[in-house]
């Protein structure tokens, strides 16, 4: 179910290369990357497990609400995150040129389908 649900997201966003399901310890639950990734998704979401989470601490002492989305842009790649729960992400990661409205819809979508199946 996870692995379908990530190529699904994958698959579907033009310039995605990898998509991730982690936990915030950093362990990953199921990943999916497409064959011309350079990028390897484990270590991104390890990496990003920690901003998120540090994000996750500002918006509660800022009283905003729960962390939903992150997202982040380099020179190499955009990474899309979506918070599922408070113990699960996804995350997808695409070309600076990839649609990134497509990937963060597929994102908002998806991840309700995932916490079933979590639970």
């Amino acid at each position: 179910m996870f692995r379908e649900a990530l190529q699904g997201v994958v698959d579907n966003t033009e310039g995605s290369v990898a998509g991730l399901l982690m936990d915030f310890e950093g362990i990953p639950v199921e990943t999916y990357t497409a064959k011309e990734s350079p990028f390897d998704i484990e270590v991104v979401g390890a990496e990003v497990s920690v901003v998120v989470k540090a994000i996750q601490r500002a918006t509660e002492m800022l009283e905003a609400g729960d962390t939903q989305e992150v997202a982040f842009r380099s020179k190499e790649m955009v990474t899309l995150i979506r918070v599922i729960n408070d113990n699960y992400f996804l995350a997808l990661t695409l070309t600076p040129d990839g649609n990134q409205g497509k990937g963060r819809f597929l994102l908002r979508t998806t991840a309700p389908k995932l916490l079933d199946e979590l639970a």
